[in-house]
């Protein structure tokens, strides 16, 4: 069935993906009537979430912000249909990295990165990266059930030379390029839930207290790489900014969930000021406890 499924669904998706933007956001502004205002979708989870986020709002104030949320989210998913086949022009001219200079003493002075970032604007983007630095850029994900779809995000994020690795793999091949003196930079998204019983330790986000994913900063004590944020900003639609926010160089003299409670700072930061570009649908806080 999956199988069929992709079948069916890939030339529809290419054929969106050849499309000017601009055609695109039209079938954006389409899909976000459909989804908000026929469908519903996740629209409880969303306005769940934003009122635990921002108790000090009034519910118009959050029903504002969900519905400038469903129209961004509905602008990522024909973002990421476009990243099948978008040109490196185009992309450099619409996800514009502002200091990428600041990579270069890592590399000179031979530093490995780990990249921490969130679901806050345009993170499918983030693959033209590998075209603008020396590091060999890596990106952690978690494999689809379907083998025909995870081939195809791969291939998608591997557009421009990046390399996808799984969230099971990548300490074994980080580990390796470490000892052949390979110098990388690795994308993780670090907002992530950790499943049930599989986390170390719990802090606030949002002002909720959570299960926090500490991966990163385990990987980056263990193999003493330096740890970055990527700071996206959406500028207007279809235009982003990304700077890169250095955290810590020397990992192993931080004690334990700091560098972590750094990354959530900045993310907090970011959503306070533009909450709309964060992704709400999904259940964030659902391991919660009051």
């Amino acid at each position: 069935m999956q199988r069929l499924l992709y079948i069916l669904a890939y030339p529809i998706l290419w054929l969106l993906s050849i499309l000017p933007m601009r055609i695109l956001y039209i079938k954006s502004t389409a899909l976000y009537f459909l989804v908000y205002y026929i469908i519903g979708y996740r629209k409880k989870v969303v306005k769940d979430n934003l009122a635990l986020a921002f108790p000090e709002k009034t519910q118009q104030e959050r029903n504002r912000i969900a519905k400038q949320f469903f129209k961004h989210l509905c602008d990522v998913i024909f973002e990421t249909i476009k990243a099948f086949t978008i040109s490196e022009k185009e992309i450099r001219k619409r996800f514009v990295v502002t200091n990428i200079e600041i990579l270069e003493p890592y590399y000179q002075n031979d530093k490995s990165i780990l990249l921490m970032a969130g679901h806050y604007g345009n993170w499918e983007w983030s693959g033209i990266l590998n075209k603008l630095m020396q590091h060999q850029a890596h990106a952690v994900y978690k494999p689809l059930d379907s083998k025909q779809f995870d081939a195809l995000v791969k291939k998608t994020r591997e557009h421009f030379g990046g390399i996808i690795v799984s969230n099971k793999k990548i300490v074994a091949v980080l580990f390796r390029k470490w000892k052949k003196g390979i110098k990388t930079l690795t994308y993780i998204l670090s907002d992530q839930t950790p499943k049930v019983g599989a986390f170390k330790h719990r802090d606030t986000f949002m002002g909720i207290y959570v299960p926090m994913f500490t991966g990163t900063e385990e990987l980056a004590k263990k193999l003493d790489f330096a740890v970055l944020y990527l700071k996206v900003e959406k500028v207007k639609r279809g235009y982003y900014t990304a700077t890169f926010v250095p955290l810590v160089d020397n990992p192993k003299e931080y004690p334990d969930f700091q560098i972590t409670r750094m990354f959530f700072d900045a993310l907090e930061t970011q959503i306070r000021e533009k909450p709309e570009y964060y992704l709400w649908s999904h259940k964030r806080w659902k391991l919660r406890k009051v």
